[in-house]
């Protein structure tokens, strides 16, 4: 079976190594990117600069992507200043180009070098339509760019633009809510470009994409840094091949999908990696999706609203804070490649086991859903790092549900929901835990503690809605040891688990490390459980 992973999503990830000294420092004028953390001191970006993660390396980056560091570095001499204007656009003295033409209220750039952009065009345009081969570099300076009839920004031809943001400064573009031109290849976002785009900087930029996608790239788009909002009636950000977040603060709203990559056709394209940096996205269907690989390295990922929070064929976490919150499946391991074969556990019938895999092997992943919570139509792993999932209410989906086998090997895992479908570690399971059935739903806001024989507390859960079941595994919990469970008490916990004590408790039930029941019927028909 074809897994249609990139060479970044599983070999760079195995190797992935901390940032701290791999970036270049400008030689003139610029900013240094490492992925994780950035030199620039601007308050938008990365929320974990200074903080060791488990990000992949810039050179992995470099040799996997068209994004260069060098790029982010130029001859501050060599800059063409086009000041904008109604009717008045213009090409300040001194730095006259070639490059540069000015027809009306469209300003053309058809070289490479480097553009510093400011002003305004209330009904205009810049296109760059460069040479195949050429890097053009657009340093927006306080520009503000609306058009009336379709993108106020298109990339035409280039072998890469970048748009770098000038540090202090605040920097908009608005698209037209209708366009002239709606031909099949024609642009469709208020930031469109068919090469490949690189956004950087640390100034802002405000995107109001009211016609359909807000950034769109038909090739790879990384996003090295930038305080960047994007209010979308489609797409918020898109990038064709791949798309990379790298460092920066992004703030999404999308009518449709939040931030993705779509490329359906090319093997080990399609695939999204967030490195560092930090975003946040609100959409009304995928919050993150990615055809291919979706990986969380590093950086603050939180999903506000979504229908279904992350989605791809396989789904990737190694490092960073994850928040996801969505009205289906906060995790969602499915489309893509389709081939499958037959698996399935007790009461949810034979299920299709296909080719996709949940891994998490470090970093927070917390998710909070009303549909399934972590949700693999193939088969799942955990390794390491913190898992917490707030399933459902309704006993017809399942806080965990996996068709093949959950395989927990490390880390900490706090799955509560329903008790209609409990999805259980595997038999391949190297770490033990308990399956808490609580007998009647407890309200939001309980505290459900599990004691060893001693009475130390090993494991301290607070509900956040309606809960009537509970799978913990950590490292605390011993294979065939007995714990007790218990409601009430207080505990100090940071999304949702943490240390608890039992003065005040009640006691629920007793229950046997790695003696999963047969009561969770296996959402899916995923049940897996040791019997």
């Amino acid at each position: 079976m074809n897994r249609f992973r990139s060479a970044l999503s599983v070999t760079a990830l195995a190797l992935a190594i901390g940032l701290a000294g791999c970036a270049t420092a400008p030689t003139t004028t610029g900013t240094s990117i490492t992925g994780s953390t950035s030199s620039s001191s601007s308050s938008g970006n990365s929320a974990t600069s200074g903080t060791a993660q488990a990000a992949v390396s810039l050179d992995t980056l470099a040799a996997d992507t068209h994004y260069d560091a060098d790029d982010l570095t130029w001859d501050a001499a060599a800059e063409v200043a086009v000041t904008l204007a109604d009717g008045a656009s213009s090409v300040a003295p001194g730095s006259t180009s070639d490059a540069v033409t000015i027809d009306g209220d469209t300003v053309t750039i058809s070289a490479a070098g480097t553009y510093r952009l400011s002003g305004s065009l209330s009904d205009g345009q810049v296109v760059v339509a460069a040479g195949e081969e050429d890097v053009v570099r657009i340093i927006l300076d306080g520009a503000e760019i609306s058009s009336s009839t379709g993108s106020p920004f298109v990339v035409q031809s280039a072998n890469e633009a970048i748009v770098y943001l000038a540090d202090g400064t605040s920097n908009a573009l608005s698209d037209a809510a209708t366009y002239a031109d709606t031909a099949e290849d024609a642009p469709n976002a208020a930031l469109y470009s068919q090469a490949d785009l690189t956004i950087a900087g640390t100034g802002s930029l405000t995107v109001e994409g009211n016609f359909n996608d807000g950034i769109s790239s038909k090739d790879g788009l990384v996003l090295a840094a930038g305080n960047v909002t994007v209010d979308a009636m489609d797409d918020g950000i898109v990038g064709k091949d791949y798309a990379v977040l790298l460092d920066g603060a992004y703030q999404v709203t999308a009518g449709d999908d939040g931030f993705k990559s779509d490329n359906e056709e090319d093997e080990g394209r399609g695939w999204v990696l967030i490195n560092g940096g930090t975003l946040n996205v609100s959409a009304v269907d995928d919050g993150i999706k990615a055809f291919n690989t979706l990986t969380i390295a590093a950086g603050a990922t939180t999903v506000e609203e979504s229908e279904e929070g992350l989605e791809a064929q396989h789904i990737v976490v190694t490092g960073g804070t994850a928040n996801i919150t969505a009205n289906d499946d906060g995790v969602n391991a499915s489309g893509g490649s389709s081939t499958a074969t037959t698996g399935g556990g007790m009461g949810g019938g034979e299920m299709a086991v296909g080719d996709y895999t949940v891994e998490i092997s470090g970093g927070s992943l917390t998710i909070n859903s009303q549909g399934d919570g972590l949700d693999s139509n193939g088969n799942a792993s955990i390794s390491g790092g913190t898992v917490v999932v707030n399933g459902p209410t309704n006993s017809g989906n399942g806080a965990l549900d996996v068709n093949g086998e959950l395989t927990v090997t490390g880390g900490t895992v706090a799955a509560a929901g329903s008790a209609g479908m409990v999805v259980t570690p595997g038999t391949s399971s190297t770490q033990s835990g308990v399956q808490v059935t609580l007998g009647s739903t407890v309200p939001a806001g309980t505290v459900v503690q599990i004691a060893d024989s001693a009475g130390t507390v090993v494991g301290a859960f607070v509900t956040t809605k309606a809960t009537a079941s509970l799978v913990f595994s950590s490292a605390a919990i011993t294979e065939g040891e007995e714990y007790t469970v218990y409601t009430g008490g207080t505990a100090t916990v940071s999304a949702g688990i943490g240390e608890g004590s039992l003065d005040g408790a009640d006691q629920v039930s007793t229950v046997t490390a790695g003696e999963y029941t047969a009561e969770g019927m296996g959402g899916g028909g995923g049940f897996g459980g040791r019997r």
